[in-house]
């Protein structure tokens, strides 16, 4: 197995061999292309975006400050929506369905490092998918970690750390994210 594939089924796997840091470095140059654009450029950061993700459906905006790792462990579903500054850590496949709209400043963090000191410290780590489902809202300063898939119709607070799965339809919120009730 290469070092991607591990990576992608969630084993332990090496960031720093050439395969992975030239696949970072194509992400890299593609996310600062997409920066040096103005905002009338809509065509040229379609183009980019497209060039960039793994699997776009038709319409889909994603507004300055977008970062990745790889890019093409992405994949979005129609009408999707990334406000201000978002960052998806795609060392394993991070999916969003249709609908889906993130305010500002959200993370979404499929990386993930070993607690074990002398594991993480020898340079290896780990990465666990993220599924987001249809007509999902997130609301800003949200953080998602490794391994967590938000089901469809949810809404996650403002400020939220999502270290669980959230079912579908619930509204949840907090450090670490609960349902708190079903969405109205």
């Amino acid at each position: 197995m290469t070092e991607f594939d591990l990576m992608i089924s969630g084993q332990l796997y090496n960031a720093e061999v050439p395969q992975l840091q030239a696949m970072r470095r194509r992400a890299a140059e593609l996310c600062h292309r997409l920066e040096l654009l103005s905002p009338g450029q809509a065509e040229q950061r379609q183009a980019i975006l497209r060039e960039l993700l793994g699997h776009t459906k038709g319409s889909f905006t994603i507004n300055p400050g977008f970062r990745c790792d790889y890019g093409c462990n992405i994949t979005i579903g129609e009408r999707f929506y990334a406000n201000y500054n978002c960052v998806i850590l795609d060392c394993a496949p991070v999916s969003f369905g249709d609908d889906v709209f993130i305010a500002p400043n959200c993370g979404f963090y499929a990386a993930g490092h070993p607690l074990d000191a002398s594991t993480r410290n020898s340079g290896l780590e780990f990465a666990r998918p993220i599924t987001v489902g249809d007509n999902v809202w997130i609301g800003g300063n949200v953080a998602v970690l490794p391994g967590v898939t938000i089901g469809s119709g949810a809404v996650i607070g403002a400020g939220s750390v999502v270290t669980h799965d959230i079912p579908a339809g619930m509204v949840a919120v907090g450090n670490p994210c609960r349902p708190l009730h079903p969405v109205p």
